[in-house]
């Protein structure tokens, strides 16, 4: 797998691989080049048969203080043409490998998540924040707004009051109130954010690969969707669960009161 400058992929057992990112010196503020390179991870990830989980975290203090200032700095020289490849090929583009890898995806975050950090976190199927956790989506301060699916996810996952004074007044979310809306899920000591994240991705990491990408997507496309084009899409779906190993290999373990193994076909 490529190498990169900015994250590392740690590999764990169970088919559990980890996307570490590791500029801790500058609290793993996001640039370009980072986001690049997280996209490429989940990418490659998404496409490795090995990788049944994929922790989303970083090393420090902070999870992401938010985007690099000497990156915004450069944004204000750049034209409107420059400025959106660079956020769809990079920012935007990390946001949607996280968003649509058909596999479990789970985020440590500690610390900090801002703007950039609040909005990768968001991207992930599941969330977990260390005691010390803060969530921030304070562009409007800097006169922007959130660009990577916050303003989409947010709503949804803690109602439209919540986000818009997330969104519109920049509010700080610690762990304690996050877990309250519905933010995250869980919420553990510092100390045992990794050991934790470790234990539940072993759990998703047990799901049926084919199962778990479809209810996955079809859940994402139903909040755009209607319940009548869900009705319908889900019966193509269904159809082809039932016709898989995993369908067959899920009800012999149920049958035979045993734990199932699971291979994705």
């Amino acid at each position: 797998m490529t190498d990169f400058a900015h994250i590392r992929i740690d590999r764990h057992e169970g088919g559990i691989a980890a996307v570490v990112v590791a500029r801790a010196d500058i609290g793993n503020a996001s640039s370009p080049e980072m986001l690049g390179e997280i996209r490429d991870a989940f990418a490659a990830l998404s496409a490795d048969r090995d990788a049944r989980a994929i922790l989303f975290a970083a090393e420090g203090k902070h999870f992401s203080v938010g985007a690099d200032f000497a990156f915004l700095q450069r944004l204000t020289g750049m034209g409107a043409s420059e400025i959106k490849d660079t956020v769809y090929a990079n920012f935007q583009g990390a946001a949607r490998a996280i968003y649509r890898c058909p596999k479990p995806t789970l985020a440590l975050v500690q610390g900090a998540a801002v703007t950039v950090g609040c909005e990768l976190a968001l991207a992930c199927d599941f969330r977990v924040a260390a005691d010390n956790a803060m969530f921030q989506e304070s562009w409007i301060r800097l006169g922007i707004m959130p660009p990577l699916g916050g303003i989409f996810l947010l709503p949804r996952l803690v109602g439209l009051g919540r986000a818009m004074e997330m969104c519109l007044r920049g509010k700080q979310v610690r762990a304690d109130e996050a877990l309250a809306i519905g933010l995250v899920g869980e919420v553990v000591a510092r100390d045992d954010l990794e050991s934790r994240g470790l234990d539940l991705a072993r759990e998703l990491a047990a799901s049926a690969p084919l199962a778990y990408a479809t209810v996955k997507q079809s859940m994402q496309r139903a909040l755009e969707s209607s319940m009548e084009a869900e009705w319908q899409a889900n019966l193509s779906n269904q159809a082809l669960l039932l016709g898989s190993e995993d369908h067959r290999e899920g009800l012999a373990a149920v049958t035979g009161k045993r734990a199932p193994l699971f291979k994705g076909e």
